[in-house]
């Protein structure tokens, strides 16, 4: 099958947008192309003694509102044209989400699996050294991503603190100082809460989303539907997957289909029955795999169960479908058989160009990436507050401030779809360009 181009699909979604305004050529120029891409080659001690070259990357696509912000992904497929992608993406994100951050991303090729804890530490602490001199809390603000975790944004902001001091006291006699070093915090995000941490960021995608979807429910006229339960398939299960999927359930919905990489289950009636996303994690935990996991009420028992393949997720009759996995998960191919009556994508690009299409003549509203997923940059931003400030804010207040960020930025999609007629995504654009090219 052919493989969809991560920053094609960016860019295709940028260039429908920008025609909806009035913008210099070389604004729209500054727009489609990175600020900087950093590109190093770094070399880690491995268990056996000998030493291996890693490859990775880090883009800074826009700085207009503020610092470079973005995860730091590492994978075995991870490459250029995806980060440079999640980085455009996270320029959007941040402006729709009106937090004064820029987009960034960074990624290196590697399959942290194949790491020991030891291996992955020296991994995580010589890439930090490799772009020490491009990231900084007024300049590139990286964060978890993809097979990274706040264990590992806390030895590379060790490392960096560390990077810096040395650095420091070459050049000078005098020492950085213990208000420096909790601003030098604030160089990572998604850190461990008693390192510089945020509460409430383990949880911020997902309830980000929780609380856009509710919005857009309740605008759609099908908030619970009179009454009536409704349906939700979750592709993806991990960090962000698991917190939507539990969230969406506490609140009453029916979790009726969940996925990992190896497969996926679906509850046999549909009409009826939930999965409990706690006790299926705890399952998944024990077991490796979340097809082994039928969890429905307070038992988890397959002999009850219906596995399903990722792809037939996706074509169930839900109520609100959720990707929650990788990019390019609803395509030209597929798209005509989704059955959902909303997308919440949780995902970065799960959507291609050529599906949009598809889904807004089928009158699905697909609610985008980049407000859909927008509570984790809302926190990592909070988090950074809080770090330069070196005050702890209570999770109570993190999460009602994270609301009303949601329902503000939803409320302002919303109004502009329907003012300019096209479809959320569209929207979403429109508005992070007119406030990038107006900072």
């Amino acid at each position: 099958m052919f493989k969809q181009n991560p920053f094609e699909n960016a860019l295709s979604q940028l260039d429908k947008a920008v025609k909806y305004l009035e913008l210099e050529s070389y604004q729209i120029e500054r727009l489609r192309h990175p600020e900087k891409i950093i590109s190093v080659n770094f070399s880690v001690k491995m268990d056996s003694g000998k030493t291996k070259i890693f490859h990775g990357f880090r883009v800074q696509h826009n700085s207009a509102r503020g610092p470079y912000k973005g995860g730091i992904r590492f994978h075995p497929q991870v490459d250029m044209d995806e980060v440079k992608a999640l980085a455009l993406w996270m320029a959007i994100k941040c402006a729709v989400a009106d937090i004064p951050m820029g987009g960034g991303k960074g990624g290196v090729e590697v399959d942290p699996k194949k790491l020991s804890e030891k291996e992955l530490e020296r991994l995580s602490r010589s890439y930090v050294k490799a772009i020490a001199d491009d990231i900084g809390p007024f300049l590139d603000v990286p964060a978890p991503d993809v097979n990274t975790t706040p264990q590992i944004m806390k030895w590379m902001t060790d490392e960096f603190i560390k990077f810096k001091v040395q650095s420091a006291s070459r050049r000078t006699k005098f020492k950085i100082n213990q208000r420096e070093k909790s601003k030098l915090m604030g160089t990572f995000t998604g850190k461990p809460v008693d390192f510089g941490g945020s509460l409430g960021r383990t949880e911020a995608t997902g309830r980000g989303g929780y609380f856009v979807l509710i919005s857009f429910l309740k605008k759609l006229g099908m908030d619970m539907e009179k009454g009536k339960r409704l349906t939700v398939a979750v592709q993806g299960f991990g960090n962000v997957g698991f917190y939507i999927a539990q969230f969406l359930h506490t609140a009453g919905m029916r979790v009726v289909a969940l996925s990992d990489s190896k497969g996926a289950i679906v509850v046999r009636d549909m009409k009826k029955d939930s999965f409990n996303p706690l006790l299926v994690m705890k399952c998944k935990r024990e077991k490796g795999t979340i097809n082994q996991c039928y969890c429905v009420g307070s038992v988890c028992d397959m002999r009850y169960g219906l596995s399903i393949s990722n792809d037939k997720l996706l074509e169930l009759p839900v109520d609100i479908l959720v990707p929650a996995a990788l990019e390019n998960q609803i395509t030209q191919e597929n798209a005509a058989k989704i059955k959902a009556k909303i997308v919440l994508e949780m995902a970065n690009g799960p959507t291609t160009p050529e599906a949009d299409k598809i889904l807004y003549q089928k009158n699905i509203p697909v609610i985008p990436d980049v407000l859909a997923n927008s509570g984790g940059v809302t926190v990592s931003y909070f988090e950074w507050c809080q770090n330069l400030e070196n005050k702890k804010w209570t999770e109570v207040a993190v999460n009602k401030k994270l609301e009303k960020k949601m329902t503000e930025a939803s409320d302002k999609v919303w109004e502009l779809s329907k003012k300019k007629k096209t479809d959320l995504r569209t929207a979403a654009f429109i508005l992070a360009i007119e406030r990038l090219v107006n900072s």
